[in-house]
This record gives structure tokens, C-alpha cells and sequence, in this order.
């Protein structure tokens, strides 16, 4: 009868290892990672503000005083920085679509999905700075 060493298959004399083994893992924090990470956050977020959206809308029909009232809360500085998050998350998972999109659908996508990461960097950039300021000068007429 033979004994197991751990670490090696039965009938294996490997001798034991003096100190753990490091597990690899698939996701080894590259960008495209990252970015997809971010997408399903992205996602989840956007799902929680319909979610939202759509309660309190539906309050309307419950009691309109009720409604008022929500909605009157939503007029904070707080609210405001959660709606340049918003913009944030759906500028980003609508582009971000697009790039994943385009690596499932064309031939190519998967050679280019990390040039394809920077462009969808750039242009979320290009749109979401003239955003910020136009959302910047509407906060600053509400809130100041």
C-alpha cells in the first residue's frame, strides 16, 4: 500500500512543497479587464436608476402630494453629483457597447479590442468634458 505525498497524484513520491503555491487567475488586471468590470457596474447602475425612476414616477398615480415631495428631494447638490455619475455610466456603457459589439460581431474585433478600449477613452473624453460643464453651470444656477 502506498502512501500520497500532498501535491501530486496518488502513487507520486513528489516531495511536499515548503511553501504554498500561488494560484493564477484568469483575470490578471490588464485593461480590457478593467473594462469590463466597469461595464457591468456601469450596467448594474443604470438598471438601479431605472428602477428608481420608474417608482417614483409611478408615486405620481399613488399621491401626487407624495410625488411633489420626492421629487422636491431630488433638488440637492448631492443629487446632482449622482446625475454627472449617471452621465458618467451611461456615456461609458453605451460606448463600451459599441467596442464590445464590435469584438463579438467583426471578424477583427478581438486583434483590435484594445485600440478599440482607447478610442471608446478618447471620444467618452471628448463628449463627457463639454457634459461636465454644461451640467457644471446648471448646478451652479440651482445650487448658488
Amino acid at each position: 500500500m502506498s502512501t500520497q505525498i500532498s501535491g501530486g497524484p496518488p502513487g507520486s513520491s513528489a516531495a511536499p512543497r515548503s511553501r504554498p503555491s500561488r494560484r493564477r487567475t484568469l483575470y490578471r488586471g490588464d485593461p480590457g479587464m478593467w473594462s469590463w468590470v466597469l461595464h457591468r457596474i456601469t450596467g448594474a447602475t443604470i438598471f438601479f436608476f431605472l428602477f428608481v425612476h420608474v417608482l417614483d414616477t409611478a408615486l405620481v398615480r399613488v399621491s401626487p402630494q407624495a410625488y411633489n415631495e420626492v421629487i422636491e428631494t431630488y433638488k440637492t447638490p448631492l443629487i446632482g453629483l449622482m446625475e454627472i455619475g449617471l452621465v458618467v455610466a451611461v456615456l461609458y456603457h453605451a460606448l463600451n457597447g459599441i467596442r464590445v459589439i464590435l469584438i463579438d460581431f467583426w471578424q477583427h474585433g478581438a486583434r483590435y479590442q484594445r485600440v478599440m478600449l482607447w478610442i471608446v477613452v478618447g471620444v467618452f473624453l471628448a463628449i463627457f468634458i463639454p457634459s461636465l460643464g454644461i451640467i457644471g453651470m446648471h448646478m451652479a444656477e440651482r445650487f448658488l
